[in-house]
């Protein structure tokens, strides 16, 4: 392990090696489990960040990225191929109505700028609206419109002009309640337009349905709605970024389903192939055909084998979205008791299999230390997780969303003791349990 680490840090740069699960030397994984080079298995709940929804290795999303792979597996434009039109057909049957064609790019950065040059190409309009706290991509552009974290952007100023960023629902960050938060964010809108952008040189919205690593906020059907509105009055594009929440994670297809949402343009990704590097930008033909030939392009955008893996994806996910909502009532019912005895758990929120559990001192403020303190004794008891959120103290509880049962609690149970453990040690919270 000593000795893979330091060849890592010897040719590898740092901005991509400061995570604490690093420090596991992983060489197989197989459903909800990897195991370690020590031979010590871990629960994997980090999912590639919400990417591997069907578990390490599904055996028919391995079998068609293999089949393709002995066949074709790089085209760059040059020739059509079967699988690419496979996997476009799939994802459009999946996708919220009327949206009806694909276009497929590697990563989620890509597809969120790819979506942004199509909304300024087909509106005439420059201006860009996101939202605070939303990720979409460190890519030159994308980074643009990521104000999750402050330091994504250090360094990197000036970013793109006319984009302009207004409040997202944060009720718990903001002591309101979500239709209180709605109403403070939709107020704040309404003063960017009076008073720093109007309507009319707007080309699109872009947000998030639940934001994920500014804090797995849901933005509630309320507030998506009544964007929707907005930018039918203006004709203003919807462009709703599904990266992390889509392909069944938050307990339909896509979370615009979840909500009764129409996006104009949904970007897509992570779990698309299940971990082959592939997204897209799917929209209405009437959008996507005024995007002509050398409109925009890409070398290994829609790769053969990424494109059968989607395909099979799609596939392999319609017998398991349909338990999704079993594993989340469970989760959310177990997580809402644990938060009711610990008092460093501030808040339990989500969607599906997408909850976060936001960690706070006694003071009820958050404490990015305790995720630190949690994150090691769960990697100890054979847990990996992640964090999200601007202070990096929410839990990101993000399993495969086919884990068994008795995974599903058996996670649960590992963050309830490292829990316990961290309020004990801390000595600050008056002998919690």
């Amino acid at each position: 392990m000593a000795d893979l680490q330091h060849r890592f840090h010897s040719v590898i740069a740092p901005v991509i090696s400061a995570a604490h699960d690093y420090d596991v030397h992983i060489v197989d994984g197989k459903g909800s489990w990897v195991t370690a080079a020590s031979g010590k298995q871990y629960l994997d709940f980090a999912c590639g960040i919400a990417t591997t929804n069907l578990g390490h290795r599904p055996d028919d999303v391995v079998a068609a990225a293999q089949a393709q792979l002995n066949k074709v597996w790089h085209a760059g434009g040059s020739f059509l191929y079967e699988s690419i039109v496979e996997a476009g057909e799939a994802i459009v049957s999946v996708a919220p109505e009327g949206l009806d064609k694909v276009f497929f790019m590697n990563a989620g950065a890509e597809s969120v700028e790819a979506a942004m040059k199509l909304a300024r190409k087909v509106t005439g309009r420059q201006g860009i609206i996101t939202f605070r706290g939303g990720f979409h991509g460190r890519t030159m552009g994308a980074v643009t419109y990521t104000t999750s974290k402050a330091k994504y952007r250090e360094g990197y100023h000036p970013l793109l002009p006319s984009t302009f960023v207004t409040p997202y629902p944060h009720p718990f960050g903001w002591g309101m309640s979500q239709e209180e938060a709605n109403a403070y964010a939709l107020r704040e809108l309404e003063m960017k337009f009076k008073y720093e952008v109007t309507p009319g040189e707007i080309a699109a919205f872009l947000v998030e349905p639940m934001q994920g690593e500014g804090g797995y906020y849901p933005g509630s059907k309320e507030f998506m709605h009544a964007l929707r509105a907005i930018a039918d009055a203006h004709d203003i594009l919807l462009v709703v970024d599904e990266v992390q929440t889509g392909f069944g994670r938050t307990g339909d297809w896509f979370t615009s389903q979840v909500y009764d949402l129409r996006p104009d343009v949904l970007v897509v990704g992570k779990a698309i192939a299940n971990g082959l590097p592939l997204s897209g930008v799917i929209a209405s033909s009437r959008l996507l055909d005024q995007w002509g030939p050398g409109s925009h392009g890409t070398t290994f955008g829609g790769n053969p084998v990424s494109c059968a893996a989607a395909a099979a994806v799609v596939q392999a996910l319609k017998p398991v979205i349909p338990g999704v909502p079993e594993r989340s009532e469970h989760a959310f019912a177990r997580w809402n008791e644990l938060k009711a005895d610990h008092p460093s758990i501030g808040d339990v929120r989500g969607l599906g299999l997408m909850i976060g559990i936001e960690l706070v001192d006694p003071n009820g403020k958050p404490d990015p230390a305790a995720f630190g303190s949690v994150g090691r004794a769960a990697l100890d008891a054979g847990l990996l997780i992640l964090n999200c959120g601007p202070d990096s103290n929410v839990i990101r509880f993000i399993p495969p969303l086919n884990v068994t049962m008795e995974d599903l609690d058996a996670g649960i149970d590992i963050l309830a003791s490292a829990i316990t453990t961290h309020e004990r040690s801390s000595g600050a919270f008056n002998g919690a349990s």
